[in-house]
C-alpha cells in the first residue's frame, strides 16, 4: 500500500506548481474583492455619481448572476470532492489500520505510539472546541444574514440534525446494521443510524479484521488501495481549478452577504491558527519536558523539517526529511523514528484534527445549528477518527471534513465559506502534525533508552 501511496505522493509533487498556494490566495483576494465591490455597487448604485453607468446592476441581477453563473462554477469544484468522499474515507480508515499490522513487532513501544497519538489528538480537537466555544467567530453573523445563508442552503441541501437519541442508541448505532445504507444515507441525512460515523466503525472493523485474517485479504487490501489512489486523482483533478472555484465561491458570498461576512471569517482564522500554535507550543512542549527533554533544543533541531512541511503542505512530501533529521539530529533509533514517521504520515494528523473541529464548530455557528454535549462529542471523535483517515496530502482534509457536516446537518457545501484560506491553513497544520510524529517519536525513544539503561 505505501508505494501506491508514494506513487500517487510523487504525481503529485511532480504538478505542485499548477497547485501553488499563490493561485488560492489569488483566487481569494479576486473573489473578495470583486464580491464586495458589486455588492456595495448594488445596494448604493442610487447615491453614487456613477449611477448612471451602474444602474443596470440591481440586486436582482446580482443574485441571478451569482446563482446561475458565478457559484455553479464553484460548486464544480465541490462536487468533485464531494462524489468520491465516501469511498476516499472508506479506503483511508481501511488502510490506515491495515498499515498497523506490524505494531506486534514492535510490542510496548507500538501501544504507546498509539496512546501518544490519541492523547495527542484529544487535545488538538479540545483545544479547537474549546476556542471557538470561547471566541465564538461564526456567532459575529448578525441574523438577518444568517438567515439569508440558510435559506440559501436550504435550497440544495435538506439538514436535520442527526444526534438527537439517547445516549445507549447512539452508541449501538456506532455499529450499522447494513454498512450500505448507511454510507447511502451518510451525506444527505436519510440515514438509519449514525450514517457516516457508522461507517468509519464499519472501516475500523474491516481494517482490524484484514490485519487478523493475513494474507487471505491481499487482493481485497489491493482493491481498496486502487480505490484510494483514483479517489485521490479525483481529488488532484478538483485543486488544479481550486483557484477558480475559490474565486466564484468567495464571489457569489461577498455579493451577498457583502462586508457581514469579514469579521467571522477573520476572527475564524485567528481561531484556527491560535490553536495551532496551542497545540505546538503547549502540548508538545508540555509532553517532551514530561519526559525530561528540553523543548527548545528539540525545535531547534527540527526546524529544517518545519519549514520543509509549511513550504510543501504535506505530511508525506515531508517525510524524507523529518526521518533524517530523527536519526541525525535528534539521535533517535532508526526502529522507532522509522516507525513512528511512517504510520504518523497518515495517521497521526492532529493538526488536522484540531482544524477539521474548527471549521466544524464555526460552520455550526454559520448556519445556527446547536450542538448539544453528546452532539459535540461525537464531533470530537469524527475529527479524531478523520485526523486518522486523512491523506497526508494538500486538502486532504477537504473530502474528511465535507463528511462531517453532512453527519451533523450543515450543508457539505458551506465548506465554501472557508476554503479561501484553506491553502494556508494546510501549510500551518502540516507542520503541527509533522511536529507531532516527531515529539512522539522523541517521547518514546527517551523512555525506551531510560529503560534499557534501568
Amino acid at each position: 500500500m505505501s508505494e501506491i501511496r508514494e506513487r500517487g505522493i510523487l504525481t503529485r509533487e511532480s504538478r505542485r506548481e499548477s497547485n501553488h498556494p499563490a493561485g488560492m490566495a489569488i483566487g481569494l483576494v479576486i473573489g473578495l474583492v470583486l464580491g464586495l465591490l458589486v455588492n456595495l455597487l448594488s445596494k448604493s448604485r442610487d447615491t453614487l455619481w456613477l449611477s448612471s453607468f451602474f444602474r443596470w446592476l440591481t440586486p436582482e441581477r446580482v443574485e441571478w448572476m451569482t446563482g446561475h453563473v458565478v457559484e455553479p462554477i464553484g460548486k464544480v469544484f465541490l462536487r468533485l470532492i464531494l462524489c468520491v468522499v465516501l469511498p476516499l474515507v472508506f479506503s483511508a480508515l481501511v488502510l490506515a489500520v491495515v498499515e498497523l499490522k506490524d505494531i506486534r513487532k514492535l510490542g510496548t513501544v507500538g501501544l504507546r505510539a498509539i496512546l501518544f497519538t490519541l492523547a495527542f489528538s484529544a487535545c488538538s480537537v479540545l483545544i479547537g472546541l474549546t476556542l471557538v466555544h470561547a471566541f465564538g467567530p461564526g456567532r459575529f453573523i448578525s441574523e438577518q444574514t444568517r438567515e439569508e445563508i440558510q435559506s440559501h442552503y436550504r435550497m440544495t441541501q435538506r439538514e436535520e440534525p442527526t444526534l438527537t437519541k439517547p445516549l445507549s442508541q447512539v452508541l449501538l448505532d456506532l455499529i450499522p446494521e447494513n454498512p450500505l445504507q448507511e454510507a447511502v444515507g451518510a451525506l444527505d441525512g436519510s440515514a438509519k443510524g449514525n450514517g457516516m460515523l457508522a461507517l468509519m466503525v464499519f472501516a475500523l472493523l474491516v481494517g482490524c479484521a484484514a490485519v487478523s485474517v493475513g494474507g487471505k485479504t491481499d487482493g481485497v487490501v489491493g482493491v481498496l488501495e486502487g480505490l484510494f489512489a483514483i479517489s485521490m486523482k479525483i481529488v488532484d483533478w478538483a485543486m488544479r481549478i481550486a483557484p477558480l472555484g475559490v474565486g466564484c465561491l468567495m464571489f457569489a458570498a461577498m455579493a451577498r452577504l457583502g462586508v457581514d461576512l469579514i469579521i467571522p471569517l477573520l476572527g475564524f482564522l485567528v481561531v484556527a491558527l491560535a490553536g495551532l500554535a496551542l497545540q505546538t507550543c503547549g502540548v508538545y512542549s508540555v509532553a517532551l519536558r514530561l519526559c525530561g527533554i528540553r523543548p527548545g533544543q528539540f525545535f531547534r533541531a527540527i526546524r529544517g523539517v518545519m519549514l520543509t512541511a509549511f513550504g510543501t503542505s504535506s505530511s508525506n512530501a515531508t517525510l524524507p526529511t523529518a526521518l533524517r533529521a530523527a536519526e541525525e539530529d535528534l539521535g533517535l533509533s532508526p526502529l522507532i523514528a522509522r516507525f513512528v514517521l511512517t504510520v504518523g504520515a497518515t495517521g497521526n494528523q492532529n493538526g488536522t484534527a484540531l482544524y477539521e473541529g474548527v471549521v466544524i464548530l464555526f460552520l455550526c455557528q454559520v448556519f445556527g445549528v446547536h450542538l448539544t454535549l453528546l452532539q459535540q462529542a461525537s464531533v470530537m471523535i469524527f475529527a479524531i477518527l478523520a485526523g486518522v483517515g486523512t491523506a497526508g496530502v494538500p486538502a486532504g482534509s477537504i473530502p474528511m471534513i465535507m463528511a462531517i457536516l453532512a453527519g451533523i446537518g450543515v450543508p457539505p457545501e458551506g465548506i465554501g465559506l472557508i476554503l479561501g484560506f484553506d491553502r494556508f491553513l494546510d501549510m500551518c497544520r502540516t507542520v503541527v502534525n509533522v511536529t507531532g510524529d516527531l515529539a512522539i517519536a522523541q517521547c518514546l525513544d527517551s523512555w525506551h533508552k531510560r529503560q534499557q539503561a534501568g
